[in-house]
């Protein structure tokens, strides 16, 4: 949802036809349905300029619960990240550098100029790589590693934004909310039960808006 948001940023700011999408799958339990829904929203855009990479190491390196199976998906635990509250298990080692080394690679070979990336600080699941030093740090590694006329500047138009206030973008732009994907461990409905499911629900529900998205709870209590 962050990235989608993103798009409608930067397609806001730049125009469509100047815009090029990157997707990584990395091993994690939902990438079919996230490689999916990232197809889907740049049919949506007519974004024609597109790249997916798939990075299996991370499922060998494991230590994640989104990509080593031995290790459960919390449920129903989901917090608002504090002092003393700790990494979650669902942070995925260092992940955001491999994107962002992909992204600057293309980005340096096309001659672009940005990379958008949908990392939340404020209202994130607590992973340090979503941390604005963090992009500081790796915007002043693209200058030293890249050639020395080259100009590729992180763009991170989400990362002091709550959830609700992404939302609320999102619709202030006509992004596609209901071709996105949150759910951790589900690729049919949405479990509503994992810490990014709880979230993106928290979120809607401050945003006074209902979430598109199809919930195995809701389906259960139906029956």
């Amino acid at each position: 949802m962050d990235s989608c948001v993103c798009t409608a940023i930067a397609r806001e700011r730049h125009g469509a036809a100047n815009i090029a999408l990157l997707h990584a799958g990395y091993g994690q339990r939902t990438q079919e349905r996230e490689r999916q829904a990232f197809s889907s929203i740049g049919d949506f855009y007519g974004m024609r300029q597109r790249l997916v990479v798939q990075l299996d190491h991370f499922r060998a390196i494991g230590g994640s619960a989104l990509t080593d199976k031995r290790i459960a998906v919390p449920e129903n635990e989901w917090k608002a990240p504090g002092p003393g509250s700790g990494i979650p298990v669902t942070y995925v080692p260092f992940r955001n550098a491999h994107f962002l080394s992909v992204a600057v690679s293309w980005a340096e070979a096309m001659g672009a100029g940005a990379i958008y990336i949908g990392a939340v600080a404020e209202d994130s699941s607590g992973y340090p790589d979503c941390r604005p030093e963090y992009y500081r740090a790796f915007q002043e590694l693209i200058r030293q590693g890249t050639r020395p006329e080259t100009q590729i500047e992180i763009v991170t138009p989400v990362i002091t934004l709550k959830k609700s206030e992404i939302i609320r973008r999102g619709i202030e732009l006509d992004a596609p909310l209901h071709l996105t994907w949150s759910c951790y461990q589900s690729e049919d409905a949405a479990c509503g039960a994992c810490d990014s499911c709880l979230l993106r629900l928290a979120a809607f529900a401050e945003a006074g808006v209902p979430d598109p998205l199809v919930y195995r709870h809701a389906l259960s209590a139906q029956r």
